[in-house]
């Protein structure tokens, strides 16, 4: 029975990260180790310089200003994105499918042409200016940048904290009213405790694709407002210089690789300090 377990449930899903992940992932470093060559190839070697030239200071305010931009989006869809599954999940009835149909809606469409979108949108002579009357200068601005990423990630956080709501007994906030505790005394010490664990996971899901991303940057911001992601884009299709650019795509993968370590040890410790 062990080994029906393992062959059923183990092994398509480790077959997977090694075929889409790891080999990847060790083809990114052995290029990340190599030269570039005239022509724009990798010649493989040994270069060790170019992690380097990735941990280079010059590149820190790049790499701040991505984990900023990420940490204000994952804030921004908690504030927008709770409400929103609160709402559906005690309030939706009958209707609750169709609702979250409609926060997955969105996702139908290409990222990068809803992106496109929010770029017609916010131009000088787009539709929201014409309603303001004088021209704002919406595009080419952090809050474009913050905003096309929350518009692009929101349905990442309203969607476990919905399922932490669904499951959540809903005699418990009965309860908490019954013992003259306040809206907002039953919300801090009953609901919120028990949907944490889906703000967390939603807050890992918005956050680990925002500070990689590159479009939102680059089509609704400019170049004081570009991401990691948009200086390793560069460097594979500006600079030809991919082994610079791998350099950083493993520096990058590092990084969120000692988030998500963190982010396990510490639910690992809260569910051990419920149980």
């Amino acid at each position: 029975m062990t080994g029906a377990f393992w062959r059923r449930f183990l092994v398509p899903g480790a077959l997977w990260l090694i075929v889409f992940f790891a080999i990847p992932f060790g083809i990114t470093i052995a290029i990340s180790l190599g030269e570039p060559t005239e022509l724009g190839g990798v010649l493989y070697g040994f270069n060790p310089g170019n992690y380097a030239d990735a941990l280079d200071p010059l590149f820190a305010p790049v790499l701040l200003r991505s984990v900023g931009y990420a940490a204000a989006t994952a804030a921004i869809c908690l504030l927008v994105g709770y409400p929103v599954a609160y709402c559906i999940a005690r309030y939706g009835g009958r209707y609750k499918h169709a609702l979250i149909a409609a926060v997955l809606l969105p996702f139908l469409t290409n990222y990068l042409v809803r992106t496109y979108a929010w770029v017609a949108l916010l131009a000088d002579e787009g539709l929201v200016n014409r309603f303001v009357g004088e021209p704002i200068g919406f595009l080419n601005t952090p809050w474009a940048v913050i905003g096309g990423l929350v518009y692009g990630y929101l349905g990442y956080m309203i969607l476990p904290i919905y399922a932490s709501l669904e499951r959540m007994d809903p005699s418990l906030i009965e309860a908490g009213k019954d013992l003259y505790g306040s809206p907002r005394q039953t919300f801090w010490h009953v609901t919120w405790p028990q949907t944490r664990a889906g703000v967390l996971a939603g807050g890992v899901l918005v956050f680990l694709p925002s500070v990689g991303d590159f479009v939102s940057a680059q089509l609704l911001g400019g170049p004081d407002t570009y991401m990691i992601g948009n200086l390793i884009q560069q460097q594979f299709y500006g600079a030809d210089n991919w082994p610079f650019g791998a350099a950083l795509t493993v520096v990058l993968m590092a990084f969120l690789m000692i988030f998500m370590i963190f982010y396990l040890r510490g639910s690992q410790e809260r569910r051990e300090a419920l149980a």
